[in-house]
């Protein structure tokens, strides 16, 4: 009853930017919160940032100075600027939301479809 649509992925080269976003809807109670989490072939998953609905944030090592996660809370919608993209960087990058449904009685981490990254040299 939860959907996430990510946006913004692309090629681009390194040392560039891309904005990433994610827009959820359907019958949302509330939203707890927001990641983006990304996995290269062969790779674990491993988040990259989250943020609170308070606005908390934390990143992995790897990304810590050159991305930043943010939220606009009445549009339930999260934001990942990637500044100093590196090769490393390429992933398919994953939006997730910790919600709780309309009428619902826990929160479920939604998921969405994913958005290709892919950096050049």
């Amino acid at each position: 009853q939860a959907q996430l649509v990510e946006s913004g992925g692309g090629l681009v080269q390194a040392g560039g930017s891309l904005r990433l976003s994610c827009a959820a809807s359907g019958n949302i109670f509330s939203i707890n919160a927001m990641g983006w989490y990304r996995q290269a072939p062969g790779k674990q998953r491993e988040l990259v940032a989250g943020i609170t609905s308070g606005g908390s944030t934390n990143y992995v090592e790897s990304v810590k100075g050159r991305f930043t996660i943010s939220r606009d809370n009445a549009k339930n919608t999260v934001y990942l600027q990637m500044n100093s993209l590196k090769l490393e960087d390429t992933a398919v990058y994953y939006c997730t939301a910790r919600a709780i449904v309309r009428g619902g009685l826990y929160e479920y981490d939604y998921w969405g479809q994913g958005t290709q990254v892919t950096v050049s040299s």
